[in-house]
């Protein structure tokens, strides 16, 4: 029979007087969704029975769901915890907080922060004609935690998101690294990365009609392409969480007014919208002069100060501006001292507008 010490038998009888004290005025409940097998799901936090140094029993799932749920009396005000795995293995990322009286679920993870590129080939467009690889960047949590779901965030250029070896240049974004890093700090919450790779028709596909010397024009096909064959597959094929704002898109160069467009195109599918460095050149700056009326996504623009086209980025930040969006609310513009029109760049800087679009403890599931 396995033995109980007096210290465990203690932080279990003031979980339940804390919980009954809860039960009598108002609750402050956290929802742990984790399937914690033989081991045990415990909280370390700020206040109450919790501290930092000593957790305190969750209660056990009484049904076949891996919830497991801690309760405090409102009175403690708003709360920051952590689960932990048994005693002492305490969950990858941030430390979450709990307004007095809210309920809130999450959805921790306890092994190594490292996400998983996988490559789905020779994927089918059915409105561009041809095919090309998606490539996968799947978050640190998705194998351990079969309860989570991802917010997702589409980018161009797959092929030069995480691996040098399939870069245009040799030089990869490291969206992967980028993506681990933060969320080991507790930066940002896990996401899903769709990389679509570009195909010999990437400048058409990747512009609207038609600029004086590259012509292009491909734009409509290509979103409707992400739109209504891409994201369904992601969705069906992967624990996604498929509504507009967990929806992002992103891209640099071409790839950046793309996004915009895009975006612009369909604000009831996309929150967010990533421009890197991106082309307002086109046309003779058409995507400027010719903006539409404001929508409902969050916007990052960026460009650097080297030869990377910064005079016509600060225009269309001046004609958004004009057209009622506001900075830091559903527009965010970052000038890159420095910065030039290639991956080195975008690699360096990449974590802004990730950070931005999806903060810790943003994502609600």
């Amino acid at each position: 029979m396995k033995r109980i010490s007096m210290k465990t038998m203690a932080a279990a009888a003031m979980a339940a007087l804390l919980a009954l004290a809860a039960s009598q005025a108002g609750a402050t409940t956290v929802r742990v969704h984790y399937p914690a097998g033989k081991e045990e799901i415990h909280i370390i936090g700020d206040k109450g029975a919790m501290s930092w140094s000593k957790s305190v029993p969750a209660q056990r799932p009484e049904g076949p769901l891996n919830v497991w749920t801690y309760t405090w009396p409102d009175e403690l005000g708003e709360v920051q915890m952590k689960p932990t795995l048994g005693t002492d293995k305490v969950s990858i990322g941030g430390a979450y907080r709990l307004p007095a009286g809210a309920t809130v679920d999450i959805y921790p993870f306890f092994g190594a922060p490292f996400g998983k590129v996988t490559i789905v080939k020779d994927f089918a467009s059915p409105q561009l004609k041809n095919s090309r690889s998606l490539r996968v960047y799947l978050p640190p949590s998705y194998a351990e935690n079969p309860a989570k779901r991802y917010p997702v965030l589409y980018m161009h250029d797959g092929q030069n998101l995480f691996d040098a070896k399939t870069a245009s240049f040799g030089v990869e974004w490291g969206v992967d690294e980028t993506m681990n890093r933060l969320v080991a700090m507790g930066t940002v919450d896990e996401v899903i990365v769709v990389g679509i790779d570009n195909t010999p028709d990437r400048i058409p596909e990747y512009t609207p009609c038609c600029d004086p010397k590259y012509g292009g024009g491909k734009l409509d096909a290509y979103g409707a392409f992400i739109v209504d064959t891409v994201k369904p597959y992601i969705d069906r094929s992967y624990r996604t969480l498929p509504g507009k704002a967990n929806t992002a898109i992103m891209g640099s160069s071409l790839g950046g007014i793309a996004s915009v467009a895009i975006a612009q195109r369909y604000p009831d599918i996309f929150s967010k919208a990533g421009g890197v460095s991106s082309s307002f050149w086109w046309n003779n700056g058409a995507l400027i002069t010719k903006l539409p009326a404001r929508v409902p996504v969050k916007f990052y623009l960026d460009a650097g100060t080297r030869d990377d086209g910064l005079d016509d980025t600060t225009r269309m930040v001046e004609a958004m501006r004009a057209k009622g969006y506001k900075e830091s609310e559903d527009l965010m513009f970052f000038k890159a001292e420095g910065g030039k029109h290639n991956e080195a760049s975008w690699a360096a800087r990449v974590e802004k507008p990730i950070t931005w679009f999806f903060p810790w403890g943003s994502t609600k599931q």
